[in-house]
């Protein structure tokens, strides 16, 4: 087996998709993974990152195209790295996510014969993305961009003329403020001189209302705020379905749009949604999905996997605006919903008030601590559901609700490794993965949402 060199160009065949979306070819045995390429694909490709068994490499030349491989419609595919797999066949996309989520509950978790089901395809396949996060950069022609990062790159910046996963009322947002800083002459910050205003966007909608909030997160200082009042300004009579901007201030050098200071410079820091029945009030920082229309599907399965009783009690672990537990706890007898954080929990509670769900409580911190401080006052849960971070479930969380013992844990997650890891602790601490249903949340992206259901052993 050559192990090639960096810099080398090798031809080769895709015969396989891999977790994140590059092509898998082989070279004299040797494994090689090439994005922006399709299963069929003859390419040539120059390596860019040999390893031991694989390396990683760069599309130079497509010299024939596989069965799978379509014409994108989006214009900045492949420079930009908001998503993936616009060249790629749908249907085919769904069947590699499959397998993926097989191939990790097996390789990870050690769990074989697990009843995976087909994805549920998404509707729509474009357009369905109710939040957004944009950043702010200059050009090396001195002209401001504002849109996604560069594949694979921190420090270089695509300036979008359209994006075709945001929605329409998201990418008109990122248009109007792009204007409109345009017009001011303002500056993206840099990170190496630290001179410069903007650095980020953020833009949430309510998919079903048409509600649009925006948050500007700047630099410090006083000129700053005064750029984003004079944004205030103008914003509302510009963008259609407005109801609020906030002027977030990042101090440091780190980029990021979380735990900042915020302010509200016109309307409110809010935004209304309805999902399956449901009416929710979402602040501008708290978790929800980022695909109503899918929502629906997810919620659903959700309530299929939990089966919860009109005398039950659910438990609704890292709630988030607590929208899973509201929807599923309709049919329950109690629902206990545990969420980190504050703003979130403060949601999830006018949400289930606003909804009708009278027998609802939120509790405010880490799942497993408030179950090992609090398990003398709670009840015992029939059913628990989980929705944690990419992260997943520390060890102390796991061993908190298996302890618990509720009959029926329903799992969902938008990472199948961290699934498959949990998996494992579940079903050593006495429970049974009955199956897994994926579900397509983010089309035209590597990424799946999945729906466990695990029941505990007798």
């Amino acid at each position: 087996m050559a192990k090639p060199r960096t810099g080398e160009e090798v031809e080769l065949t895709i015969d396989d998709l891999a977790f994140g979306g590059a092509g898998v070819g082989r070279h004299g045995g040797f494994v090689i993974f090439t994005p922006d390429t399709a299963p069929g694909d003859r390419v040539r490709v120059r390596v860019r990152r040999p390893k031991r068994r694989h390396a990683e490499a760069d599309l130079i030349e497509l010299l024939a195209p596989g069965p799978d491989r379509v014409e994108p419609p989006c214009p900045h595919v492949p420079e930009c790295g908001g998503c993936r797999l616009q060249h790629l066949d749908y249907e085919m996309t769904l069947d590699a996510k499959r397998r993926q989520v097989s191939e990790h509950l097996a390789r990870i978790g050690g769990l074989t014969d697990v009843d995976v089901r087909p994805v549920d395809p998404a509707e729509p396949r474009l357009r369905y993305r109710n939040k957004m996060e944009y950043s702010f950069a200059q050009g090396p022609d001195g002209a401001l961009r504002l849109g996604m990062h560069a594949r694979g790159r921190w420090d270089e910046v695509v300036d979008l003329s359209v994006c075709l996963i945001a929605s329409e009322r998201c990418d008109a947002a990122r248009a109007a403020v792009r204007a409109w800083a345009v017009e001011e002459g303002l500056r993206a910050y840099d990170q190496a001189t630290g001179v410069g205003l903007l650095r980020h966007l953020v833009v949430r909608e309510g998919t079903a209302t048409g509600d649009v909030l925006v948050t500007l997160v700047t630099s410090a200082g006083i000129e700053a705020e005064a750029a984003v009042d004079r944004l205030g300004a103008v914003l509302p009579a510009s963008l259609p379905g407005f109801v609020g901007l906030l002027h977030a201030v990042n101090p440091g050098v780190a980029e990021t749009t979380q735990g900042l200071a915020r302010r509200v410079v016109v309307g409110r820091d809010t935004l209304r949604e309805h999902v399956y029945g449901m009416v929710l009030d979402l602040s501008a920082t708290a978790f929800f999905q980022t695909n109503t229309h899918m929502t629906e599907t997810l919620y659903r399965r959700a309530g299929e996997a939990a089966g919860v009783g009109r005398d039950e009690v659910l438990y609704d672990l890292f709630a988030g605006v607590g929208s899973i537990g509201i929807a599923l706890g309709r049919a329950a007898g109690e629902v206990v919903a545990v969420e980190i954080q504050a703003e979130a929990v403060e949601d999830a509670r006018r949400n289930a008030a606003a909804n009708g769900l009278t027998a609802h409580r939120a509790l405010c911190g880490d799942v497993g601590r408030v179950l090992r401080e609090r398990r003398d006052e709670l009840p015992s849960p029939d059913v628990a559901i989980v929705d944690p971070p990419r992260a997943g479930l520390d060890g102390r969380a796991v061993r908190r609700i298996v302890e618990f013992a509720p009959r029926t844990l329903v799992y969902v997650t938008c990472q199948p490794a961290t699934l498959a890891q949990n998996a494992a602790a579940f079903c050593a601490g006495g429970y049974r993965l009955d199956y897994v249903q994926p579900v397509d949340m983010f089309p035209q992206t590597p990424h799946v949402e999945a729906v466990a259901r695990f029941v505990r052993s007798p």
